[in-house]
């Protein structure tokens, strides 16, 4: 089986012939090991077996002095992190879109390369990501107090505004489907290291419609649909599999109880990530990330689960942390068979 061909017997609940992984880095983490295997091909290296595909870095400008704005008109401070950043602009300062412009979602530069990528890695799992995606979008360009504050003071725009971020975002499910990709995946964080941020009632009420739409975009097209929520999120499972969810990540097991969840969930949903960025990787030995990695792999040796770190692995790392769990990953019998 190629790659592309064991993810998808995981998404569908099939028992794979090994577990498979997809490894991602954060810069400080990505240059460390680039400079230990002297070369930035890291996918080839490690033998990811998915294909990223979407914006990425492409719809945000440089306007100086460690900052940038995105495509949505807010402004990012990067000085510190140089992945995501911290929000210092919001472009909605009052709860209304008056006067207020989405940008184009088919703008060419989300898709450019998209489609060679994928002809030059035909043996890959294809996912075109939809980041920030709903509520991340929404308190980005309002301000994350003052968007929690409009769920109970100012309802109809909470909605007004989650529609029109879940319609820009169809958009570039739709043109994204035409490109061929075999998965749709959306980042939202909802999470808390307990419980959610917005509470359960308010996420059903106004995250779950829209979310709702936006998996049917993609399901709809014949695709799969992944998602990642950081945080105390599992109370939502059974919500997310009633609305198409194939994958959730990033399974983190510092909130989740991975093996109890594995039991409940196998067959229905499948799980990506499940090593501990929080303490194993930064703090642990590389016998205790190789230990983790190991009971990892058995647990989703049953299927139902790609092998990874619980979020791209960040610059605190140590090398022989990171190298323990992608030996871990391409020492199992079947993958070396």
């Amino acid at each position: 089986m190629t790659k592309r061909e064991v993810i998808q017997a995981v998404f569908e609940g099939r028992k794979p012939p090994y577990v498979p992984w997809h490894f991602s880095f954060t810069r400080e983490a990505a240059e460390a090991l680039a400079g230990h295997f002297g070369s930035k091909d890291l996918d080839s290296l490690l033998d990811n077996h998915m294909l990223w595909l979407g914006a990425g870095d492409a719809l945000f400008e440089d306007i100086g002095n460690g900052r940038v704005r995105d495509a949505f008109g807010v402004t990012w401070n990067r000085s510190v992190d140089r992945d995501i950043g911290a929000v210092e602009g919001c472009a909605l300062a009052e709860p209304t879109l008056k006067g207020y412009s989405f940008p184009d979602p088919r703008d060419p530069r989300v898709f450019a390369g998209a489609r060679g990528r994928m002809l030059a890695h035909p043996d890959r799992f294809s996912v075109f990501a939809v980041g920030f995606s709903l509520f991340e979008r929404a308190w980005t360009l309002r301000g994350m107090e003052s968007l929690l504050m409009d769920f109970y003071d100012h309802p109809g725009f909470v909605r007004e505004l989650l529609d029109a971020i879940a319609d820009h975002n169809i958009e570039q499910v739709r043109e994204a489907a035409r490109l061929g990709v075999d998965c749709v995946h959306f980042g939202d964080d909802w999470g808390q290291q307990r419980g959610l941020i917005m509470g359960v009632a308010a996420w059903r009420e106004f995250i779950k419609p829209r979310l709702k739409r936006m998996f049917n975009a993609a399901r709809e097209a014949g695709k799969f649909v992944s998602l990642h929520s950081c945080g105390d999120v599992d109370e939502l499972f059974d919500d997310l599999v009633g609305i198409g969810l194939n994958c959730f990540n990033p399974f983190q097991p510092e909130v989740m109880d991975v093996d109890q969840l594995f039991a409940r969930y196998r067959g229905r949903l499948a799980f990506f990530g499940g090593l501990s960025t929080q303490k194993t990787l930064p703090y642990g030995t590389p016998a205790q990330v190789r230990a983790e990695a190991r009971k990892l792999l058995r647990l989703g040796a049953g299927g139902g689960y790609v092998f990874a770190p619980a979020h791209s692995v960040e610059g605190d790392v140590p090398l022989a942390n990171m190298l323990a769990f992608i030996e871990e990953a391409k020492n199992q019998p079947a993958w070396k068979n």
